[in-house]
């Protein structure tokens, strides 16, 4: 049995009840263990707290390094953490090596994005000199996603770490095996004992972290699961929230020249990670008449022609969704769609070896209405026909997340109309809406986060301003009307 909790750099079974994960490629137990309870979560916390003292203290260039020999660590053991990833969530062997690397990626972007957005600075003045320098924050809290569970949280916990904050790490249930792998890449860097502790389990021990006295909770999930966390901490300012929320991505296809190339766009924005992406595009807006046709038959095409298979099958583009309650609620989802009015035009259905498996789905929804607007985290696209491209625009905005979008054109003019009016943090042209760079901010307005946008941007969240004026010696103070 796997061991649920990980404090002072060591390992110990959790005090709450054990809970398991299968792959959802193979049905195989890949996980189980003994979640931690609240007495785990306070322990853990403490423990954080008193590192902090002295994680805090060290110089930036200490940190740095011990994050370069983490980066090194994560180098030796690539293959591994994909293998732990594809077991865990089941895609596809290749997507989660791409994982791996950008993890270890994320520490040389985290060390130049802390130089340039929260360095330190100081200016020559009158009286001596004004300072300016970056603060931690204290024990932040991380809590790791299912789709990413080794990119996304060490997102956060890399740029935390520099910055130095000590962190508590709560991995996804669905996806807890490659904690066990980032704690023995931190032992082995030389991270100090607390710098990071781990709690498995569920929302019990989620709950159990907001409660235990932390000074900032970083988070990349559902809408639902942030918009509760920031209701929790409503009048607790001092609690620093960095909430990324997935979105409904709009991807508009407007005549551009090349059908062929604009349904590889559209096919990989919405089919990538079996749609598991909070950037993938969930509605494609195109134009009525022959172009939109096109399109969508050269879509469907690609659609009915992916290769889906478990993440160790050679060739694969798709693994299954990470669980069968996930298929069921994209056959869900697929329903209400056609309930309200939508017309299918290749139905996403569950695949006879079981598990998560699914067919990528393509949905008419142009007739539909009362839809709710909701992210469906599956391989099901709703196609959208307008009349015009102001119209392609106006639905494009129509949705109260603001993750990502795009625009397939040629046509620089649209283009520049579409980069000024289009809501989202991400806005790529002729490109998938899934592609992001880790050196770009990620996050976008609306339901998507709060203001709060990761990767390069982490390090505004992870450490907090101070401005000081610096004289050497105190000297008499005058202004008009102050005795002399």
């Amino acid at each position: 049995m796997d061991r649920g909790v990980f404090i002072d750099g060591v390992w110990r079974e959790g005090r709450a009840g054990v809970f398991s994960n299968t792959c959802p490629a193979t049905g195989e137990a890949v996980w189980q263990g003994a979640a931690a309870d609240p007495a785990d979560v306070a322990e853990a916390v403490a423990s954080a707290r008193l590192a902090f003292r002295e994680w805090s203290r060290r110089a930036p260039q200490e940190r740095i390094e011990v994050l370069e020999r983490y980066a090194e660590e994560i180098g030796k053991r690539t293959a591994a953490i994909a293998e732990t990833i594809s077991r865990d969530m089941g895609k596809a062997l290749w997507d989660s090596l791409a994982e791996a690397a950008t993890m270890k990626a994320k520490i040389g972007v985290s060390i130049a994005a802390m130089k340039e957005r929260a360095g330190d600075r100081t200016e020559t003045a009158a009286f001596g000199s004004a300072q300016l320098t970056h603060r931690p924050h204290g024990v932040m809290a991380v809590f790791g996603p299912f789709n990413f569970p080794g990119h996304l949280p060490n997102g956060h916990i890399v740029p935390a770490l520099l910055a130095g904050n000590t962190c508590v790490f709560k991995p996804s249930e669905l996806a807890p095996g490659v904690a066990t792998l980032m704690a023995e890449c931190f032992n082995a860097a030389g991270l100090p004992p607390g710098c990071l502790n781990i709690v498995q389990g569920g929302r019990e021990t989620g709950a159990a972290l907001m409660d235990a006295g932390i000074n900032g909770l970083l988070f990349t999930g559902s809408a639902a699961t942030g918009v509760f966390f920031h209701k929790h901490f409503a009048g607790r300012p001092e609690v620093i929230l960095a909430l990324e929320m997935g979105g409904n991505n709009p991807l508009i296809i407007w005549d551009p020249a090349d059908v062929e190339a604009a349904a590889d766009i559209a096919a990989q924005s919405a089919f990538l990670t079996t749609g598991q992406r909070c950037s993938c595009a969930r509605r494609i807006i195109l134009p009525e008449g022959r172009f939109g046709d096109a399109v969508i038959d050269a879509i469907e095409a690609r659609a009915k022609a992916l290769r889906i298979g478990a993440w160790d099958e050679p060739g694969i583009f798709m693994g299954p969704l990470v669980s069968e309650r996930a298929r069921d609620q994209a056959l869900a989802f697929q329903e209400m769609l056609r309930a309200h009015g939508s017309r299918s035009i290749l139905a996403l259905g569950g695949q006879a070896r079981g598990g998560g498996f699914v067919t990528p789905g393509i949905v008419d929804t142009t007739e539909a209405t009362g839809i709710p607007d909701e992210e469906l985290f599956g391989p099901l696209m709703q196609i959208v026909r307008v009349k015009s491209f102001e119209d392609a625009v106006a639905r494009a905005n129509a949705t109260k997340y603001g993750l990502s979008g795009g625009l397939v054109c040629d046509d620089d003019a649209m283009w520049n109309v579409a980069y000024r009016d289009m809501k989202a943090g991400i806005l790529n042209r002729n490109r998938p809406t899934a592609g992001a760079s880790g050196s770009m901010p990620f996050g976008g307005p609306g339901l998507s986060g709060n203001f709060r946008p990761g990767a390069y941007y982490a390090a505004d969240y992870c450490a907090w301003p101070q401005a000081s004026q610096l004289a050497a010696t105190a000297t008499r103070m005058t202004a008009p009307g102050f005795p002399a």
